[in-house]
């Protein structure tokens, strides 16, 4: 036989490759991060386009009364939703930027894009606890 091929009465090798993987024991550079989150939070923000689609034509209309839709943002779980869409709004965009910034030849390098990576990251984690504290501070007052 040939080297390199395959004996069909063989059985095949094993491989030394593990069969399973657990995702959350599997360390993802910082730049997979940014971009697994884009996709989520773009995932997000198109499954929640039809309820805000809604919402704008229902606040449009002669007889709009929103206080249920109201009072149901300032629960706890509306407040949580209200920051997780914008968390996933401030990534999506700054994310979206950086891709710009790769387009346009910048953030090419290894040390650029870690550091546009964790750059993504401080923003949208900065707008969404500034959003918190708004909420926790409106509340309060």
């Amino acid at each position: 036989m040939t080297e390199g091929a395959v004996d069909p009465l063989q059985p095949p090798r094993q491989d030394e490759r593990p069969v399973f993987l657990n995702p959350l024991k599997v360390h993802l550079p910082v730049t997979a991060t940014v971009s697994l989150g884009h996709r989520i939070s773009g995932l997000l923000l198109v499954l929640v386009l039809p309820l805000v689609a809604y919402l704008l034509h229902r606040s449009l209309a002669a007889d709009a009364d929103l206080s249920g839709w109201a009072s149901a943002l300032r629960s706890w779980p509306g407040r949580f939703v209200l920051l997780l869409l914008t968390w996933a709004a401030v990534h999506h965009t700054a994310a979206g930027v950086r891709h710009l910034l790769f387009d346009a030849g910048y953030g090419n390098r290894y040390r650029q894009a870690r550091r546009t990576a964790w750059t993504v990251h401080g923003i949208a984690i900065a707008v969404t606890l500034l959003a918190l504290v708004a909420m926790v501070w409106g509340a309060v007052r």
